[in-house]
């Protein structure tokens, strides 16, 4: 297990826009249908936003109709982390970059049964793509 990639609050300001500070250091949510959403076939890795981390694979990306990106699966066990999340009057699992604590959105099990069965609903605006990974 590596250690958790630490900065400041200033730091990540200076890093990040706004928007992705805002959702991925504030625990934010983009507005649905904003970001990119759509499944494409083109081969590649999302990475966290903050720390450059792989997170999820293109592969695994499916339509939720939703309006954010949703994946069956992380890339691997470690990449990312849940944590118990009841704001907002619900009860839901929150997931974390496993490398610098960085939210990225919630966790499901509505997701398509032929596969985990689980929904991994993301903010794009937490994702960078990098093609051809």
């Amino acid at each position: 297990m590596r250690n958790k990639l630490q900065k400041s609050d200033a730091e990540w300001r200076d890093q990040l826009t706004p928007e992705q500070y805002r959702v991925a250091r504030e625990k934010g949510t983009e507005p649905p249908f904003s970001g990119d959403y759509r499944v494409s076939d083109e081969q590649g890795i999302y990475h966290c936003v903050c720390c450059g981390a792989a997170l999820f694979e293109n592969e695994h990306k499916f339509d939720a109709g939703c309006g954010w990106p949703s994946f069956d699966r992380p890339l691997g066990k470690g990449s990312v982390e849940e944590h118990f999340d009841d704001s907002h009057g619900m009860r839901r699992t929150e997931i974390v970059c496993a490398h610098c604590d960085a939210h990225l959105g919630h966790v499901f099990p509505d997701g398509p049964p032929e596969t985990t069965g689980l929904r991994y609903c993301i903010n794009s605006v937490a994702l960078t793509f990098h093609p051809g990974e």
